[in-house]
Parts: C-alpha cells; sequence; structure tokens
C-alpha cells in the first residue's frame, strides 16, 4: 500500500501542475500579472509563493526542518516578477524540486519524523498537508485564468454541457484498472 501511496501523490502532484501549465498556455502575459486590488495576488504572485514553499519545504526534506532559513515567505507576496519567462523558471524550478523529493522516498521513509517550522510531522503527513496547500493555490490560479480569459477558455476538464457525452463514452468501455491520476494525465480531463 505505502507503495501505491507514493506513487499516487506523484500522480496527483503531476496533474496539478498540468492543471497549472495548461492555464498558462491560454493567458497572454499580461494576464499573468493582473491583481483584482492590491490585496490579491496575481498569478506570477501565486506562482512565486508556490516556487518559495516547494524549495523550502523539499530541499534536504528528511534533514532539515522545511521552512529554511533562506526563505523570505514575505516577500513570496510581492508582485515583481515582470516576465512569463521568468514566472515559469520559478514554476518548473519548484515543481522539479518536489517531484525529485518524491521519487527519492521510500515507503520506510513515511513513518519518519520532519519538522515544518520546529513542528514534528510524519514524512506522510508532511506530504498531505502540502497536497491540500498546493492544489488550493493551482486552483486560484484556474480560476484567475478562467475570468481573464473567458472568451477563449478551452476547458481543463470535462466542459460544461459535455458531463453526459463524457459519461457515456467512459460507460461503453470495459472496465480499466488505471488509476484515474493516470486517465487525467492522458487525457486532460477530470
Amino acid at each position: 500500500m505505502t507503495n501505491d501511496y507514493l506513487e499516487s501523490v506523484r500522480k496527483q502532484l503531476e496533474y496539478y501542475k498540468l492543471l497549472g501549465d495548461k492555464t498558462f498556455a491560454q493567458l497572454a502575459d499580461e494576464h499573468l500579472f493582473w491583481q483584482y486590488n492590491p490585496d490579491s495576488n496575481s498569478i506570477a504572485t501565486i506562482v512565486k509563493h508556490l516556487w518559495g514553499n516547494m524549495l523550502s519545504r523539499w530541499t534536504d526534506f528528511l534533514t532539515s526542518d522545511g521552512e529554511k532559513e533562506w526563505r523570505n515567505r514575505d516577500a513570496e507576496f510581492e508582485n515583481d516578477i515582470t516576465t512569463r519567462q521568468e514566472m515559469l523558471e520559478k514554476w518548473n524550478a519548484g515543481w522539479d524540486c518536489l517531484l525529485k523529493a518524491i521519487k527519492a522516498l521510500h515507503p520506510d521513509d513515511l513513518d519518519k519524523i520532519i519538522y515544518i517550522r520546529n513542528q514534528g510531522h510524519t514524512v506522510m503527513e508532511a506530504i498531505n498537508r502540502q497536497l491540500a496547500h498546493y492544489p488550493y493555490h493551482v486552483g486560484q490560479i484556474v480560476f484567475l485564468g478562467k475570468m481573464l480569459a473567458p472568451n477563449s477558455w478551452v476547458s481543463l476538464t470535462i466542459p460544461k454541457g459535455n458531463s453526459q457525452n463524457y459519461n457515456a463514452d467512459k460507460f461503453a468501455q470495459p472496465k480499466q484498472k488505471a488509476h484515474f491520476t493516470d486517465e487525467i494525465l492522458n487525457s486532460g480531463k477530470e
């Protein structure tokens, strides 16, 4: 079961990265930096926060506190990324750090204790904590993307009004053992 857990986590994380990637691809550069008001975050700022969190949490994951001394969390919310390329570099660097750390884990690591801000977590608890945190922010990115590209938005999941056709197609096929996330990653539909 623990091998399945780590594989499932990896697939779920890859899915949420894919949702972000597909959102960015649908937006003009200026949409990435738009803020509703001074208290809200642009897509680029959300990416910057995810990048900072991922690097801090997943660098030396098993051996050092997840809140690194070099992290400046407050600076993550400064809207100072100016190009798509800079934003994508941060996005990819954060996800690369995270996914490498997940892929390096073994089932016997899951019960080990690691620390985040000096608070002990099992490795599984720490993974679950981030598996809730990252989709929360990716959901914000997708929500902003849908608002900023309303007339040209291509659904990342089953488009509105298409559930019946999608389900009919799925139920017309033989039962499959594939994990839900395999289907999503391969089809881009939820």
